[in-house]
């Protein structure tokens, strides 16, 4: 019978502890969230809103930033549950074109400083969420970048909807130059401006950036993972637009590490923003073999 050495024993016992604290930072995290879908009901229904999409934001968001505290990763909490809920609106319930652009339009009205109507629960969250950004020192000077991702984030989840609306295939590559309606880069901004390093948001153009390439990525591992609910949803996934699986896959390996290497060339400047970028990619890898973040309906 073999004998575990003493120090590999320390070494589990180390990498065990540091995971349940992440997790607990996760567990905080999904009761933040909870909360917040509590107070609105109308835009988080019970399916496909169920209480594991909540954890596993809160835990993605952990796993990305563990060097973090719990008040400091609640802007990307709150602003990934955000984009669930536009994608929802947006994808799913809209009917017309019209009903996308009053979606779009009241939301840039709404980070633009207008108070949101009584009725619209999305643009009443969006607000609070503005709110508590502002008071981040950093956001009035990079309120404009945070902006920009979130009007190109929601640029791109209208287009999607006209493709499906017209049932027009877009090719992968135009598919991929759309992957804004992910919408992982707006959340990317939004927790740097809180809990970024001070040299990081002298680089924010180029971490923003890199976050892009990340962000293409994300939008594919997903899709591999989600074929058969897209195609039960109606949805749109790489995998209808003439590529196989085995090509997609190549593509997610290219992809991932030019991002990767994006990143490592960020590190001397922007040590934890680079890490965060790296472990988004290290974290949606490992989770998409498993399952997705959406409920059923």
């Amino acid at each position: 019978m073999s004998v575990v050495p003493v120090s590999t024993m320390d070494g589990e016992l180390a990498a065990a502890a540091e995971q349940g604290r992440v997790s607990g930072l996760a567990a905080g995290g999904q009761r933040d969230l909870r909360a917040v879908a509590a107070a609105y009901p109308e835009l988080f229904p019970a399916n496909p809103f169920d209480p594991a999409v909540f954890g596993t934001i809160a835990l993605a968001t952990a796993f990305g930033a563990p060097w973090c505290t719990r008040e400091q990763l609640r802007a990307a909490n709150l602003t990934a549950l955000w984009v669930f809920a536009a994608d929802w609106r947006i994808d799913y319930l809209a009917r017309t074109a019209d009903d996308v652009d009053g979606v779009v339009e009241r939301c840039l009205s709404t980070a633009d400083g207008a108070a949101p109507d009584a009725g619209d629960d999305l643009s009443r969250l969006l607000a609070d969420i503005r709110d508590e950004l502002a008071a981040a020192p950093a956001f009035a000077a990079h309120r404009p970048a945070w902006r920009e991702e979130l009007r190109r984030m929601l640029a791109a989840m209208r287009r999607e909807w006209a493709w499906k609306s017209a049932r027009t295939l877009p090719d992968l590559d135009t598919y991929l130059d759309n992957a804004d309606n992910f919408g992982s880069s707006w959340v990317n901004v939004s927790h740097w401006l809180v809990a970024g390093e001070p040299g990081a948001l002298d680089r924010l153009p180029a971490l923003t950036a890199a976050g892009r390439e990340v962000q293409r990525v994300l939008r594919l591992v997903n899709d591999l993972a989600t074929y058969d609910r897209d195609v039960g949803w109606g949805d749109l996934n790489a995998l209808m637009l003439g590529a196989d699986r085995d090509e997609v896959t190549r593509l997610v390996g290219k992809l991932a590490r030019q991002a990767v290497g994006t990143a490592a060339a960020l590190a001397e400047h922007c040590p934890q923003e680079a890490a965060y970028l790296a472990r988004q990619v290290g974290f949606s890898t490992g989770f998409y073999r498993v399952t997705d973040f959406w409920g059923e309906l």
